[in-house]
């Protein structure tokens, strides 16, 4: 079997989250990018403890595709250091992770 991850990744906004999915769809990064909206983080940044809502995307990829990923998000992201941390799948539905590989090129 392909290895395979989740990459979890926030974003300011929705707007911000669906133009970044959109983007890894298209470019093969990810086959599939869920987007989950208004979710709340609590967070220390820069010595002071924030708490803002954000939107989560969580993007279905090949672990070889993983680090351009990871890539093109920091370079399509208005954060100084985005969130994107990267999850093993260890197994799923064969025919969907056979769906996954092929759509991540």
């Amino acid at each position: 079997m392909k290895d395979y991850v989740l990459a979890y990744i926030t974003a300011k906004d929705k707007p911000q989250a669906l133009s970044i999915g959109r983007a890894l769809v298209e470019e093969r990064l990810a086959a599939c990018v869920n987007v989950i909206d208004n979710m709340t983080s609590i967070y220390r940044w820069e010595g002071e403890i924030n708490e803002d809502s954000e939107a989560v995307l969580i993007a279905k990829t090949s672990a070889e595709k993983a680090e351009a990923l990871t890539e093109r998000v920091k370079q399509l992201h208005t954060y100084t250091c985005p969130c994107v941390a990267l999850i093993p799948v260890i197994g799923g539905n064969p025919a969907y992770l056979e769906w996954l590989g092929e759509n991540v090129g």
